[in-house]
């Protein structure tokens, strides 16, 4: 009975990893989308007033000096303002940005529990085990269930930034720089 009772402690482990690396993933997508979305806002909040000064100086420009290159240069920036105005009129970049953000804020908090889970593992009984995996399953399906879609792109610059540039993760040394002497290996 005991070997399977361990054999079966090992496979909550595994799941339980298993779902800890699902859900770092999915965290790391959403901070990878919010950053391109705010990265755009940025962009189209430029390009909105660059487009506005063109316009205004155009047209404050064919008053003084009645050049007719500086009506259509007006003309042409207002109307990519305007179009760019209508693309937006129902797009909130912010918010979507703010979205993402939320919900790898909620994914973090669940992640170090995970961690903490995987931590105390070999001191819990399997019961409790048990309870905490469920909790943390249901936890992370509500989170699911509300968060907003991210994209290809995320999903790459994830794949690349854990598995090639470590970003979630500390080296001994990198942890001995930030934490006080005392505390330091």
């Amino acid at each position: 009975m005991e070997q399977n009772s361990q054999a079966y402690k090992y496979e909550l482990y595994q799941q339980i990893q298993d779902e800890y690396g699902k859900l770092v993933f999915t965290y790391t997508c959403h901070l990878k989308f919010a950053n391109r979305i705010q990265k755009k806002n940025v962009r189209v909040k430029w390009l909105q007033i660059i487009l506005s000064a063109i316009t205004t100086g155009g047209f404050l420009g064919v008053i003084i000096s009645d050049k007719q290159v500086l009506a259509w240069t007006g003309g042409i920036c207002a109307t990519m303002l305007l179009a760019l105005s209508t693309y937006l009129k129902d797009i909130n970049l912010s918010e979507i940005r703010d979205r993402h953000v939320q919900t790898s804020n909620s994914l973090w908090k669940l992640r170090e529990e995970y961690v903490s889970v995987l931590t105390d593992f070999e001191y819990l009984p399997v019961e409790t085990i048990i309870s905490k995996r469920d909790k943390l399953l249901n936890s992370t399906a509500e989170i699911y269930d509300s968060a907003p879609l991210t994209d290809n792109k995320s999903y790459l610059e994830a794949q690349d930034a854990l598995q090639n540039k470590e970003e979630q993760y500390f080296t001994q040394d990198e942890l001995n720089v930030m934490l006080p002497i005392h505390l330091r290996k």
